[in-house]
């Protein structure tokens, strides 16, 4: 799709509920430029090269290591990618940035602080800083020359963050302000120079501030023992009277939930797209050792149990690879629209990130459970060996966890999703109520005997049904509540099925329009037999899952012949036929044996 669409042209986030795409709307990695290809291949060659064979001394903080690595990531312009050219960054375009992001998926512990330092360390200066603070700090967090944390958590703060204690208080003179609390779980803690710290002015605005490490009053607590990413540092951050340059106040006062909740939407979009790329390499682990592994006399790979996991573990990181790469062709029209109506880059991107927060939140929790699946299967099938630490399974079992806990828990982002998308509804930003009667409407009349025909008719219409059986279901809640009978605040439960359904809406209708453009291609990696089977086994059981979702948050909040209507609804809507999955996971788990690994 061209870049210089019209701002009207883009879908607005969250309204893939109510609107159609087509295939030349999304962008996907088999259509990767020259020169995203190159700059992919040298985000490999550092991965592979530099990042790779010191991961054992990365694993035990080697004092002056990930440090030395990010300078030289700097160096390569791989942290400044995402960057406006005259503060040193190369400007590259949104799904260059994926590409970036995607590759360095498997990185473990450096990812965490390379992740950290280019997202929440740097981007809240970029939307929110002064000209006279992005001139003195983006250079040199671009070089690497300056590493970057983000100090938000506190011991009685997490997802809450708003609640914050930390309190700052203007001097006498109003050069500076003192601050006193403390901080927890800041990443890139014990080497960062430049601290993204938040802090309630006088106990009730929430400001955020950029304090330098030098800063006096600022101490360190000790490296935290964590379960996995054991060689990104981790630590509590202490202020006792610490003072700050009252011009180094980051964005407005009282206005630190807008840098906070912000910094994190692209946060969780680039962790999930990390994830993508870290489900690539956990899936060949797992097909080379289920070649290499002999057991009563032929390679476990060739046994049913086995192929069930090799054919899932491809499907499901095939399906999060989609919808990154979707997302990412989303948020780079938008920030091209912006720039195009006279924005700067800084709040073109920014703007951008807040109309996909819907989306963001989907790729977050989608890829961290994706990879979790997956780093749990490579365990399972190397067997005792994934139980040891001698080899990378356990490594990649233990790091993968944190994914469903940082950038907001994905029960959080799972909240987030569905308030959002009430919200723009309740704001006028997107009309879901006429959807939602059309669909009441249709539940009233005969079902349709008109026959599908064509390539993906079945897929295409899955996919309609999908969106009206969210529909149906969020609108039917959203009455109750409008009706004084349910206050969704207090049902999470049924919050949570609808931003389910909405995921896996997205997750198939993302993974279709891709299949659809790779069919159209003459380069395919591999005959479209394989992508169709991998299509019709996530279809097959996003299905029961929809069913599932559905049925159980209209049992929670209807009864009677509402009920009996709604479940009419869920049947109607769920239509799509049976797939014989284990002769469709076979065909996929075949071509990942003989390919030794990843193939898609």
């Amino acid at each position: 799709m061209s870049a210089t669409l019209e701002a009207t042209d883009i879908l607005k986030g969250g309204e893939f509920l109510i609107r159609d795409s087509q295939p030349e709307d999304i962008f996907i990695p088999e259509e990767l430029t020259e020169e995203q290809l190159m700059v992919r291949q040298m985000t490999v060659d550092f991965l592979e090269q530099e990042v790779k064979p010191v991961a054992h001394r990365i694993e035990k903080l080697e004092p002056g290591l990930t440090p030395s690595l990010l300078v030289r990531a700097g160096e390569l312009g791989l942290l400044g990618a995402h960057m406006p050219a005259e503060y040193g960054g190369t400007e590259l375009d949104t799904n260059t940035n994926t590409v970036i992001s995607d590759v360095m998926g498997p990185a473990g512990s450096f990812l965490v602080s390379f992740a950290a330092h280019t997202g929440i360390g740097m981007l809240p200066i970029l939307y929110f800083g002064t000209e006279e603070q992005k001139q003195k700090y983006l250079p040199r967090l671009i070089s690497g020359e300056l590493k970057a944390a983000y100090c938000l958590t506190e011991p009685g703060s997490g997802s809450d963050a708003l609640n914050a204690k930390s309190r700052a208080d203007l001097s006498a003179d109003g050069t500076h302000y003192i601050i006193n609390g403390q901080k927890m779980w800041i990443s890139n803690a014990g080497f960062a120079d430049v601290f993204i710290v938040f802090a309630q002015i006088n106990g009730d605005k929430f400001t955020g501030f950029i304090v330098d490490r030098d800063a006096p009053g600022l101490t360190l607590g000790a490296e935290e023992d964590k379960m996995g990413i054991k060689g990104s540092s981790t630590r509590q951050v202490f202020f006792e009277n610490m003072k700050v340059p009252a011009e180094n106040v980051l964005g407005e006062i009282g206005k630190g939930h807008l840098i906070a909740f912000n910094a994190l939407n692209i946060g969780r979009y680039k962790l999930g797209a990390m994830c993508a790329g870290a489900g690539r390499t956990i899936t060949t682990s797992a097909v080379q050792y289920a070649n290499e592994r002999h057991q009563f006399g032929q390679p476990i790979g060739s046994f049913g149990a086995i192929q069930f996991k090799l054919a899932e573990m491809a499907i499901r990181t095939f399906a999060a690879e989609s919808v990154s790469y979707r997302i990412s062709q989303l948020l780079h029209e938008k920030k091209e629209a912006g720039s195009a109506a006279g924005k700067s880059f800084g709040q073109a991107t920014l703007e951008s990130a807040e109309e996909y927060a819907i989306e963001c939140s989907i790729i977050k929790i989608l890829g961290s459970e994706v990879v979790d699946y997956c780093v749990d299967e490579n365990v399972q099938v190397h067997g005792g060996i994934g139980f040891s630490e001698e080899y990378s399974a356990a490594r990649a079992y233990r790091d993968s966890r944190i994914n469903r806990i940082y950038e907001g828990t994905n029960e959080i982002n799972r909240l987030l999703m569905v308030d959002q998308l009430f919200k723009r509804a309740l704001k006028g930003q997107l009309d879901i109520v006429s959807p939602a009667w059309a669909v009441q409407k249709e539940l009233a009349s005969m079902p349709s005997m008109e026959r599908l025909e064509g390539e993906y008719a079945e897929e295409t219409k899955a996919i309609s049904d999908f969106k009206k059986i969210i529909l149906m279901t969020a609108g039917g809640a959203a009455k109750m509540q409008m009706d004084g009978k349910l206050n969704l605040k207090d049902e999470q439960e049924i919050l949570m099925n609808c931003a389910d359904m909405m995921i896996d809406l997205f997750a198939a209708e993302s993974m279709l329009l891709r299949i659809q453009k790779i069919s159209q291609r003459p380069d395919k990696a591999q005959p479209m037999e394989v992508y169709n089977a991998m299509l019709q086994v996530f279809f097959h059981d996003a299905t029961a899952r929809m069913t599932k979702n559905a049925t159980d948050a209209i049992a929670s909040f209807a009864e009677g012949d509402l009920l009996k209507t709604f479940l009419m609804g869920v049947k109607r809507y769920t239509k799509y036929p049976a797939v014989n999955v284990k002769e469709k996971r076979r065909v996929v788990a075949d071509v990942l044996r003989s390919a030794n690994g990843w193939c898609f």
